[in-house]
This record gives C-alpha cells, structure tokens and sequence, in this order.
C-alpha cells in the first residue's frame, strides 16, 4: 500500500511538472502540443506495458503453469495466473474509468477465465487488457479526473486519477512476482538484460 501511495505522489509530480513546462510563456513554435492528463497517464501506461510484456513473453509455454512451492511461496499463483491477475486488474480498472461493466472477456474472479490456459491465450488477453487500459485512460480530461465514481473493489467512491495511478502501477506488484519466476527458471528478464 505504502508503495503505491509514493507511486501516486510521483505520477503527480510527472504530471503535474510536465502540466507546467507545457504552460511556458516563452515556448516556440517548436514545443511539442500541450500534454493533456490523458496523454501523460497513458505514456506511464506504455512503460509499464513495455516492461511487463515481454517478461510474460519471456516464460517458456511449459513454464507457464511453474508456481514456487518452497519456503514461503506455498499457495501462490502460477506464472499464468500472475499474468492473468494483471489482465483482471486492467479490465475493472478499466471498466471503472470508463463507467461501464466489466467486459466479458476478462471473466470473474482474481485470475480470469479458467479457459484461458496456453501461453498464446494468456498473451492476448493480457494485450488485450492493456488495449483496453489504454482506451480507459484516453478518456480521462481535466473536468473528470477528479470526479467522484464507485470504485470496482467494494462500495467505495474513488476518481478517475487514483484508478488511473493504479491501472499504471498495480502491474509492478505482480511484475516482481514475474521476474522471481524467471529467476528460478534461470530466465534473465528482459529488463534486466543489457
């Protein structure tokens, strides 16, 4: 929880610093168009994406049922599951942004349709999430990131900014989960890669 309170104070700060660059008087015509709330959430979304994906792409298919059973991991997701617990979370979030049910598509419960088994199956709903993640965030704009709207876990009101600092951010709690994995299966994840 600590951790995303900080990511939500350093996702405000981004924004808000590059809110204020794009405000100079003394730009020229040459200064890129105004970012928008909406344009600086969804480059954060592109990082993420850009991180997690090709570390679900790195796990080998026969590796995508491997769950640790050692020490303290006993009962935890497998690294399927991992993958399609983030998919999950980018759909309701997602959903929620956008003021509609939660699509289909991403099933109910935490980890997603229990259909959805084979590697090339977990890859296109986890793309297909993020697709969806991205339509999310591009709605937002500066008379609604702030407005009161249920949040998708439990009765609570929530905004459009905090679910959109959590469709950036709730990624990386799994993503460590990810690279542990790869670790154990002696995969070097992409990002650690030079």
């Amino acid at each position: 929880m600590k951790h995303r309170f900080i990511a939500a104070g350093i996702l405000l700060c981004l924004a808000l610093s590059t809110v204020a660059l794009a405000a100079d008087p003394q730009a020229t015509s040459a200064t890129p168009p105004k970012p928008t709330f909406a344009s600086v959430l969804e480059q954060r979304l592109s990082q993420t994406e850009k991180t997690v994906v090709p570390a679900a792409e790195a796990m080998p298919e026969d590796k995508y049922a491997f769950a640790p059973s050692q020490g303290e991991f006993k009962g935890v997701r497998t690294f399927g599951d991992e993958v399609k617990h983030m998919a999950v979370a980018n759909y309701a979030l997602g959903a929620a942004i956008l003021g509609e049910k939660r699509p289909a598509e991403a099933g109910e419960g935490p980890n997603g349709p229990a259909n959805i088994k084979s590697k090339a199956e977990v890859m296109k709903f986890l793309n297909d999430s993020f697709a969806y993640a991205h339509k999310a965030l591009n709605s937002i704009n500066e008379t609604n990131i702030l407005e009161p709207i249920k949040s998708p876990f439990g009765s609570n009101m929530t905004t459009r900014l905090s679910l959109a600092i959590g469709i950036i951010s709730h990624p990386y709690d799994h993503y460590g989960q990810m690279v542990e994995y790869l670790r154990m299966n002696n995969i070097i994840p992409p990002a650690s890669r030079s």
